[in-house]
């Protein structure tokens, strides 16, 4: 392991070290309650960002969380499923699963055509747990969902017991992420994002990688819902949709798509926003927008960017001003 790769997980395991201490210390219930929406949000801009890697635009994700979320929710509450750990878990899966059957003739398709398909999957999962009422409870949705059931002796009852689990869940499915983004088969994703006709050329079967990443990515939205429906102990179709899922997105490209961490930085900072904002709650949207269209235009990198963007201001201005003393 280089310098800079020492000096990456030295930051990495800090970080994670204050995060759990900060958890563990402050008491303030909303402080907490956002931290958790923000690590959740960072899992699903990460998982987003593993299916782009491959060169889909999608705009799927949501139908994937809201898939998790009302299996959780469902298999809980109606089922009468006695471990939620379990219910978590078939949450993950069954998004994964949808993620494959509909990848396979979806991943087919190219550039905006792919794209418009993920809008349309998007709006069937959300029409369709409006519809089925007598099952996902219709426009109402469900409440009394179970939260998770303890471990270790450890009751998810508190803002701070959820703080914890969910650092647990992102750092576990980041690291995850991250093995598989270094591995050969995210080499061979980003060798498709380049050029998927040379790679069919090679032998590659780029439907099979490319539905890979797509229910990978759908395993861990899945896996978010499912989360996030035990966390608040209720679910209806307005948490999830089309305008979370254009979230998701922002989140990535301001972040920055190129950089592992870009993800994290632009769900935390934009998760943040909205709280930190609240006077503007109406205006958000085109807020958004707004700071999409800047990192666009005058920051292609993202936000990862802009330190180095900084440094290089900087040491041209130093070397300026010898030139211009002489």
């Amino acid at each position: 392991m280089n310098k800079t790769k020492r000096s990456r997980f030295g930051i990495a395991a800090v970080f994670l070290v204050a995060l759990v201490l900060f958890g563990v210390f402050y008491s303030g219930d909303y402080v907490l309650h956002v931290g958790v929406l923000v690590m959740i949000n960072v899992v699903l801009a990460s998982s987003l960002r593993l299916i782009n890697l491959s060169g889909q635009l999608s705009l799927a994700h949501g139908g994937f969380v809201t898939l998790g979320a009302y299996a959780s929710a469902v298999l809980l509450t109606k089922v009468g499923m006695s471990s939620t750990w379990l219910a978590l878990l078939i949450s993950a899966v069954l998004a994964a699963v949808i993620a494959v059957v509909i990848g396979i003739p979806f991943t087919r398709l190219k550039g905006i055509y792919f794209t418009i398909t993920g809008i349309f999957f998007v709006q069937v999962i959300v029409l369709t747990v409006q519809q089925w009422r007598s099952i996902t409870g219709g426009n109402g949705g469900l409440q009394g969902v179970p939260r998770p059931d303890s471990i270790l002796g450890i009751e998810f009852a508190s803002k701070t017991s959820f703080f914890m689990l969910a650092i647990v869940l992102m750092v576990v499915s980041l690291v995850i992420l991250w093995a598989i983004e270094r591995s050969r088969i995210g080499m061979t994703f980003l060798g498709i994002k380049q050029a998927d006709s040379l790679a069919e050329s090679i032998g590659i079967n780029t439907t099979v990688y490319k539905v890979a990443a797509f229910a990978i990515g759908g395993f861990f939205a899945g896996l978010m819902g499912g989360f996030y429906v035990q966390y608040v102990s209720a679910v209806d179709p307005t948490v999830f949709g089309f305008l979370p899922t254009i979230y998701m997105l922002i989140y990535v490209i301001v972040g920055g798509e190129d950089s592992f961490l870009g993800p994290m930085v632009g769900a935390a900072l934009l998760t943040i926003l909205p709280e930190v904002a609240r006077p503007l709650q109406s205006w958000m949207p085109l807020l958004f927008a707004a700071i999409l269209m800047v990192i666009i235009f005058l920051l292609p990198e993202g936000l990862v960017g802009l330190p180095h963007r900084l440094v290089g201001v900087l040491k041209k201005r130093t070397k300026e001003q010898p030139d211009a003393t002489s």
